[in-house]
């Protein structure tokens, strides 16, 4: 599984890391062999077409853009995704 965070270093976005980070951390099955990316390259913007940041994108698909999800809320994501649920 990959987990990027894309944003520009604002305080939205890093929040956004951190929530991201505290959600693997939760889920046993994947902390430790799931890394939170940080993206700030406008061309991987563009190219999974992110306009608003901060944006969560799990395995390439872009989950939220232009808000900061809770932790739940991640970690509630990446369980669908981990059981197949995501359809």
């Amino acid at each position: 599984m990959k987990v990027k965070i894309l944003g520009t270093g604002c305080a939205r976005c890093d929040n956004l890391l951190r929530n991201a980070e505290e959600a693997v951390g939760r889920i046993p099955e994947i902390n430790g062999s799931v890394k939170v990316e940080k993206v700030i390259d406008p061309e991987e913007f563009f190219r999974l077409k992110v306009f608003v940041t901060p944006a969560l994108v799990i395995n390439d698909k872009v989950i939220s853009s232009g808000k900061v999800l809770t932790v739940d809320e991640i970690q509630s994501e990446l369980l669908k995704r981990l059981h197949g649920e995501d359809k």
